[in-house]
C-alpha cells in the first residue's frame, strides 16, 4: 500500500483511528477516491475490482451522512448497504463494525437464512447501519419491521452480481422506499447495460469513479499455470497443497459433483477440507466458514456461485481445478487471495487440450502468468526435510516428564533410533504426495515460442538403455516413463524414444542425464526392472499383425454380404 495515497487529514476522528489500528498508513485508489471531500454530497457510480479494498471504501463513503460530532441515538436505520449473498452480507458486516466501532454505531444484518424474528427484534431496538440481501430485505420491508424513511445513504455492492442473480425487481423495490434525498453508492465490478439503467433511474448527477483498469487489486496475487494431464487434475491439487504452507486455500471446481469427489480424494488422504456449494444449508455453510476461520480446516472446494462474496483469512493460495468460464470469473476467484496487502499466489491446471482457452482467458484479464511444472512427489519430501528441520515446535516448552522420558529412551534406544521416530511422527502428520507423470514446461508452448533450440530440432542426441520387461510383461510407454522418472531422477525432456519388443524396452536418455542415469540403476534391487546400457539399438522392426479371422459367432452375427457400418450411419 506504500504506493497509495496516505491517510487523508479530512477523515473523521473515529474512523482515522480505527484505520491505525488496523494497520492502515494510507488508502487504496478506490477508498481515496470515494473519501473526497469534493464528492462528500454527490451520488457515486464506481467500477472497482474485487481485493481492491471497497468495503472500506463505502465506509467512508457513507461517513460524512452518518457521523457529525457524534452519531445521534440508534432508531430507524440511517445507512442500508445491500450485497448479493449471505456470506458477503456478513462479511460485511464485519468490516464496518470494526470501522465503525469508535464511533458506538449499532450494525445489523438482515440476510435469507438466518432467524427473521432476531432480525425484527434488532431492527425494533433501533440501529444506525443494516446489512442485507436483497430477498430478506425485501420481506421486512412488506412485513413493516424495516422502516427506510430516516435514510440517508445506500450502497448497492457488487451490483452487477446482484442482477445477474435476477434481483432487479427487489433492487427497484427496496430503492423505492428510500427518500429521495438519501445519497446512493453504487459499487461494481463492471457497468453492463443494466447497471447504467439502475444508476440512471435511482441516482442524481452521480460522479463516476473508474478504478476497474488499476491494477493494484491484483498486484499482491502471483498467476501461475501449470499443464497437468486430463487424469491426474487431482494429483496436481494434492502436490500443490503439500508444496504450499498458505494456512488457508481455496480449489474451485466447476459442478457440485466435481467438489464432492475432490473432497472425497482429499479427506481420504489426510487433508483437512470443507466444502462450499449451492447443495449445502446455511447451517452447514456457516460451519465450514467457521473451520477454516479458526483453522480446523485449511482447504475449501467450493463453485464459483457459492464462494460468492466469501473472505477467507490468510487465504493464500487459490487452485482452479476446472478452468473458469470466462476472464471475469477468473479474476473473481483469484480475487479472493492477496488481499489487504498481503500476498497471495493463483494457480491454474491446465490440460494440454485446453491450452489455448486458458491463454484466452489470461489476455482478455491482462494477466500475464507464470507457466511452471507441477511439484514431483521427490520435490515435495524434499520440501518436507527442510521444513522438519527448521520445525521448532515439537523442542519448545520441554515439561521435566518430558526429559525423564528422553533419558529412558536413551537408556534403551540409540540416539540415531530415537531422530528416526521423531522423524516418523513430524512425516505422519503429512498427507503422501502423489506421483504425477510430468509434463514439462517446455510442453505447454508451441515450437518456437520459447522452447529450447533442441526441443524443436528433431530427435534428441542421446545413449540407449535396454529394460527387461516387454509387451509379454504388459509394458506400456505411460508406465515406463513414469519409472524411468521415479528411478532415474529424471526429468520428462530427458527421455527420448521407448521401443517396447516382446520381452526387452529401449529407451534413449539425453547425454546430459545418460551417465548419472547409469550409475543410479547400476544399483538396482534384485526386484526392479533390470536397465543396462547399450552400445546402440536394434533396428526397428515392423510389428506383424496376425492375420484377421471371423469367429464362427462373428461370421454369424454378420454376413459376408452386409456392409461395415459407417460411423454416423443410422443403426436399421
Amino acid at each position: 500500500m506504500s504506493d497509495s495515497p496516505a491517510l487523508p487529514h479530512a477523515l473523521h476522528p473515529f474512523l482515522a483511528a480505527a484505520l491505525a489500528r488496523k494497520g492502515y498508513t494510507s488508502l487504496t485508489p478506490v477508498q481515496a477516491a470515494v473519501a473526497d471531500p469534493a464528492l462528500t454530497r454527490r451520488d457515486l457510480l464506481v467500477s472497482s475490482k474485487t481485493g481492491s479494498g471497497k468495503t472500506v471504501a463505502y465506509g467512508l463513503g457513507i461517513a460524512p451522512a452518518l457521523l457529525g460530532e457524534s452519531l445521534p441515538p440508534a432508531g430507524k436505520p440511517l445507512a442500508l448497504v445491500i450485497a448479493p449473498t449471505r456470506e458477503l452480507a456478513l462479511q460485511v458486516q464485519r468490516e464496518l463494525r470494526w470501522l465503525y466501532e469508535d464511533a458506538g454505531a449499532i450494525i445489523t444484518s438482515c440476510v435469507g437464512g438466518m432467524d427473521a424474528r432476531a432480525e425484527r427484534k434488532h431492527l425494533e431496538r433501533g440501529v444506525h447501519i443494516v446489512v442485507g440481501t436483497p430477498g430478506r430485505l425485501v420481506d421486512h420491508l412488506t412485513r413493516r419491521a424495516l422502516d427506510l424513511s430516516s435514510l440517508a445513504a445506500i450502497v448497492l455492492d457488487e451490483a452487477d452480481e446482484m442482477l445477474d442473480l435476477g434481483f432487479r425487481e427487489d433492487l427497484e423495490t427496496i430503492l423505492a422506499a428510500t427518500p429521495e434525498g438519501r445519497r446512493t453508492l453504487l459499487f461494481s465490478a463492471t457497468l453492463p447495460k443494466g447497471i447504467v439503467a439502475l444508476a440512471t433511474r435511482f441516482q442524481r448527477d452521480a460522479a463516476r469513479i473508474e478504478v476497474a483498469s488499476d491494477v493494484s487489486g491484483h498486484a499482491d496475487i502471483e498467476h501461475r499455470a501449470a499443464m497437468v494431464r486430463p487424469h491426474a487434475i487431482e494429483h496436481g491439487v494434492v502436490n500443490l497443497l503439500r508444496q504450499s504452507d498458505s494456512p488457508a486455500t481455496l480449489v474451485f471446481c466447476n459442478t457440485r459433483d466435481a467438489v464432492r469427489h475432490l473432497h472425497a480424494t482429499l479427506t481420504e488422504r489426510g487433508f483437512a477440507a470443507v466444502t462450499l456449494s449451492g447443495e449445502l444449508g446455511q447451517h452447514d455453510r456457516n460451519q465450514a466458514l467457521q473451520a477454516l476461520r479458526d483453522g480446523r480446516a485449511r482447504i475449501c472446494i467450493a463453485t464459483d456461485v457459492a464462494a460468492r462474496g466469501i473472505d477467507l483469512p490468510h487465504l493464500g493460495l487459490v487452485i482452479h481445478a476446472d478452468l473458469p468460464h470466462d476472464s471475469e470469473v477468473l479474476q473473481h476467484r483469484s480475487g479472493r487471495t492477496g488481499r489487504a496487502g498481503r500476498k497471495g499466489i493463483s494457480v491454474m491446471l491446465v490440460p494440454p487440450s485446453r491450452r489455448r482457452k486458458a491463454e484466452r482467458l489470461f489476455a482478455e484479464g491482462g494477466i500475464q502468468p507464470r507457466w511452471v511444472g507441477l511439484p514431483s512427489a521427490d520435490e515435495i519430501r524434499q520440501l518436507d526435510r527442510d521444513r522438519m528441520l527448521l520445525d521448532e515446535s515439537a523442542f519448545q516448552d520441554l515439561s521435566e516428564f518430558d526429559w525423564e522420558m528422553a533419558s529412558a529412551f536413551l537408556s534403551k534406544r540409540s540416539p540415531k533410533e530415537v531422530a528416526a521416530a521423531l522423524a516418523r511422527v513430524f512425516r505422519q502428520r503429512l498427507p503422501e504426495p502423489e506421483e504425477i507423470d510430468p509434463l514439462p514446461v517446455e510442453e505447454t508452448r508451441p515450437p518456437g515460442k520459447g522452447r529450447p533450440a533442441d526441443a524443436a530440432a528433431g530427435p534428441m542426441a542421446g545413449r540407449w538403455f535396454e529394460l527387461s520387461i516387454g509387451r509379454a510383461n504388459k509394458a506400456e510407454p505411460k508406465g515406463i516413463l513414469k519409472m524411468l522418472v521415479r528411478r532415474g531422477n529424471l526429468e520428462r525432456h530427458m527421455i527420448g524414444a521407448i521401443r517396447i519388443h516382446d520381452r526387452t524396452t529401449e529407451v534413449e536418455i539425453s547425454l546430459e542425464a545418460a551417465e548419472k542415469f547409469e550409475r543410479r540403476m547400476a544399483k538396482a534391487k534384485p526386484d526392479e526392472v533390470a536397465i543396462r546400457p547399450l552400445a546402440e539399438p536394434a533396428p526397428r522392426q515392423k510389428r506383424k499383425q496376425p492375420p484377421r479371422t471371423r469367429t464362427p459367432e462373428l461370421a454369424k452375427a454378420r454376413p459376408e454380404h452386409a456392409k461395415p457400418h459407417r460411423k454416423g450411419q443410422r443403426k436399421g
